[in-house]
């Protein structure tokens, strides 16, 4: 769509909207990814410009966006995407890089903390990477293993899954193998799973800042900002993104880090996975799920004999 302009409609001030009144994240459409596109904001909605057309984007029941080269947003459309709870993730050519994204639509930080306390005590944090590896396990996991144990049944796991995908699907495999920075020396099986993988970590940062918890403080992966991120995503990458990865890759043709991210998006809607992943977070964290009260609830002060009512004089 050469040449095209946007309407000006006159300014509309953004207010946060009620989170209760906000379609839960579990609830929502998964993602959108787009390159080589415009967004702008118009009137109560936001529109994305393509060479090929106009969409208009369901931001408010939209999970994460992401945006991928050559997209370019503008003010406005960010302040409306915040405002509706929708997650935006950066992400590089052919959606294989992470380089930022924006906040989630919680506004307290209660559950913050306890992700902390429990990243912090050494034992709930082997608790929890003991029930990451066991939810990877259908006949679970001996309570005598030890860590290193534990790691080299995973590892097994994860061979003998790719083996029986390339059998049943009667693509060749070697190993898991690409170069970001030479997307093109990459098999079409490695393009497949990396453009699968990433928009599965779009799906669980956006999870994760939604529920209101970091993406730093992971407890299997530690050390970077998306450790929890690597956490999540690796209790379900292969059961979900590995068979469409390979199913895809047997059919040949071009483009199939589209084709995956369309399969995968089918998929997630089906299978429930967004409401999943939310559940399993809460479960892992030993959390409930619970409305997130409004962001003009200015929060408490910290007290040695308990938290104090903020927003008060006490002078």
């Amino acid at each position: 769509m050469t040449g095209a302009t946007v309407q000006d409609s006159g300014p509309i001030i953004w207010k946060r909207q009620n989170l209760r009144e906000l379609p839960k994240f579990r609830d929502g459409t998964s993602y959108l990814y787009l390159e080589h596109t415009v967004l702008e904001q118009s009137g109560r909605s936001i529109q994305a410009f393509h060479p090929e057309g106009m969409v208009e984007i369901p931001c408010a029941s939209l999970g994460v966006l992401l945006l991928g080269p050559g997209t370019s947003v503008s003010h406005s459309a960010m302040t409306a995407l915040s405002r509706t709870g929708c997650s935006v993730v950066w992400v590089g050519e052919q959606g294989v890089r992470f380089y930022a994204a924006g906040i989630g639509e919680a506004s307290k930080s209660g559950r913050l903390m306890r992700q902390a306390r429990l990243w912090a005590n050494e034992k709930s944090r082997m608790r929890i990477i003991r029930q990451m590896y066991t939810m990877r396990f259908p006949e679970g996991l001996p309570d005598d293993l030890t860590l290193q144990q534990i790691r080299g049944r995973e590892g097994a796991r994860v061979r003998a899954l790719y083996s029986s995908y390339s059998k049943a699907h009667g693509v060749k495999w070697q190993e898991r193998k690409y170069n970001r920075a030479n997307w093109d020396d990459a098999s079409p099986i490695n393009k497949a799973i990396s453009a699968g993988n990433t928009c599965l970590n779009g799906l669980a940062h956006a999870a994760i800042l939604s529920l209101g918890y970091t993406p730093a403080l992971g407890f299997v992966h530690t050390g970077k900002q998306l450790s929890l991120v690597y956490d999540i995503t690796d209790l379900y990458k292969m059961e979900v993104v590995s068979p469409i990865a390979f199913q895809e890759a047997a059919k040949g043709g071009e483009d199939i880090d589209r084709r995956v991210r369309l399969a995968l998006r089918d998929h997630i809607r089906q299978a429930r996975l967004l409401e999943r992943m939310a559940n399993d977070l809460l479960t892992l964290f030993e959390d409930e799920y619970e409305d997130d009260p409004q962001e003009e609830d200015v929060g408490e002060l910290y007290d040695p004999d308990g938290d104090v009512a903020g927003g008060k004089n006490y002078g």
